[in-house]
């Protein structure tokens, strides 16, 4: 009987919903879906960004009372989950090729290929890398498309680390700060979220306009 209301509860939550997901499977979860959103091209779905920050607000007692979670054990997961995860799609994708993107079907993950490649051809592999554990679909998709395009393993390793330590401390504190000092802060949860997707673009976006900057300048200097 016990088995059976496990597994109806297993199946009903929503895997896109970082609530539920918390709610379902705790600080495991996030270890879980940290991996397969970086290591995965199945996981480009999941809510890494709303995951994470809901975990800060989580532990702070905010979202739920009755479902605080642990700190240390919060960012534990999500790091091991994201870093590990990295270096495993970029070892897929060293070992499949481009035949492991050819292959899919999804406009969503080919957009993301897209956008991942201009990303390493415009601002080196450091920047790319950790740039692109800021913009959905991009961060599921630019870890095997490294190892495809044979991106060192070294430099690979080293960047994807920093930009992993960055972005998934940076969120759980972010909403753990936010928890901590804002009375009832979870009614605000949704725009909150929204917020912090918007957010997460910035990096992206600045490096953007820079580019575009210093591409009209050297056009003007070559008239």
């Amino acid at each position: 009987m016990a088995a059976s209301v496990h597994a109806t509860t297993v199946l009903a939550v929503n895997l896109l919903d970082a609530h539920s997901l918390l709610a379902t499977f705790g600080v495991l979860g996030i270890a879980v879906v940290m991996f397969a959103e970086t290591g995965l091209l199945l996981g480009f779905f999941l809510p890494g960004d709303s995951l994470l920050f809901t975990a800060g607000l989580l532990c702070a007692g905010a979202a739920d009372k009755a479902s605080t979670l642990s700190l240390p054990m919060v960012l534990t997961a999500a790091v091991v989950g994201a870093l590990v995860g990295a270096q495993v799609g970029y070892l897929i994708g060293r070992r499949a090729g481009g035949a492991l993107l050819a292959r899919s079907g999804n406009k969503r993950l080919r957009e993301g290929a897209e956008r991942a490649e201009v990303l390493l051809e415009r601002y080196g592999h450091a920047k790319a890398i950790v740039l692109a554990r800021f913009v959905p679909v991009v961060r599921t998709v630019l870890n095997p498309l490294a190892g495809t395009l044979g991106v060192p393993a070294r430099t690979f390793t080293v960047w994807q680390v920093a930009g992993g330590l960055v972005w998934t401390v940076g969120l759980v504190l972010a909403g753990y700060g936010l928890g901590s000092s804002i009375p009832n802060v979870d009614r605000y949860l949704l725009p909150i979220v929204g917020l912090i997707v918007v957010v997460s673009l910035l990096p992206l976006g600045i490096e953007l306009l820079r580019s575009r900057r210093a591409a009209k300048r050297q056009t003007e200097v070559a008239r």
